[in-house]
């Protein structure tokens, strides 16, 4: 969804910069590639690697984890094939064996209303409490969510809080009769007890591949612990970090955040030249909401919490 300071592009800048399928037959091959790449990566590290070292299999499953996570969420915008079900078929494999596939999809599909942002209702994505519910936690509940807003609570702490209100919901959900919730979970572990397949018939301990997975998940957390922040206009609401990095890959660009939400059929390939054609306007639409560098968020936030838990700005159901 664009904003009103950023144009779209120009009919030379679009076949370029906005494209979602390209190249032969509607095709992203660079990302099917890296679909394909990663898998046999995975596939090669756990057969391969813990031969050498169980401590060098965990790290490299980890940071593959993170990767193939990160084009689930490619999968979910559209990409490579211009099929959804082609797409959901390549992410069928749940690697991180926690997060179905069709729930990330329609939850991370809610969150890019960018109005509902950091809403603690309506975006399903969101850190943020309603005041009210704060108010009612007691002390040791507080003291967790004040450490989960640490970077160094969310890494650690963050996929398993996170894991626990996710499926506390969706067991809600389904016991309200929710039948596509439903069928999600039950596609999900059908795929992760393909993957466990894999895992039990390596050489890896499962300890060890599990291990792996929550790594995996803790990476993802350095991504999310700030994209958005509370903020009365919404185009502000969503971050830059400018130089990624090895994270910048593992998250396919998605440090350039602001950008993702203007154009989300933008493939993860586009974003930079996207972001350094006109930023000076995606930094004029989110108010300056920029980070230099990981590096520098670590350093700011690494023992202190960025943000609050109850939402700052809120008052009534928006």
């Amino acid at each position: 969804m664009s904003d009103p300071q950023i144009s779209p592009p120009v009919p030379g800048e679009r076949a370029a910069l906005e494209r979602v399928q390209v190249q032969l037959g509607g095709v992203e091959w660079g990302t099917l590639a890296l679909m394909l790449g990663c898998y046999a990566a995975w596939g090669a590290a756990l057969a391969w690697l813990p031969l050498v070292s169980v401590w060098l299999a965990v790290p490299v499953l980890a940071c593959l984890i993170t990767l193939q996570s990160s084009l689930s969420h490619e999968a979910l915008h559209g990409h490579p094939f211009r099929l959804r079900v082609l797409n959901e078929a390549l992410m069928f494999l749940p690697l991180n064996l926690a997060i179905p596939y069709g729930r990330f999809r329609d939850t991370h599909l809610a969150h890019h209303h960018d109005e509902r942002l950091t809403d603690p209702y309506d975006d399903p994505e969101t850190n943020y409490l309603d005041p009210a519910q704060w108010r009612r936690l007691g002390g040791a509940q507080r003291g967790l969510l004040w450490l989960n807003n640490t970077l160094a609570g969310r890494v650690l702490l963050g996929p398993l809080l996170g894991q626990i209100r996710f499926m506390v919901e969706d067991w809600r959900l389904i016991r309200g009769g929710d039948e596509a919730v439903l069928r999600d979970w039950l596609l999900h572990m059908l795929g992760a007890g393909i993957t466990l397949v894999f895992v039990l018939n390596s050489p890896l301990p499962l300890w060890s591949y599990l291990l792996a997975a929550y790594l995996g998940l803790a990476i993802l957390k350095i991504r999310t612990y700030l994209e958005h922040r509370a903020h009365l206009d919404p185009a502000a609401r969503t971050v830059i970090v400018e130089r990624g990095g090895i994270l910048g890959f593992l998250f396919l660009n998605n440090n350039l955040h602001v950008v993702h939400h203007c154009y989300p059929g933008v493939p993860w390939h586009d974003l930079p030249k996207l972001y350094q054609t006109r930023r000076p306007q995606f930094l004029e639409r989110n108010h300056g909401y920029v980070y230099p560098s990981y590096a520098t968020v670590f350093r700011s936030y690494a023992l202190r919490a960025k943000d609050p838990v109850a939402h700052p700005i809120w008052s009534e159901p928006q």
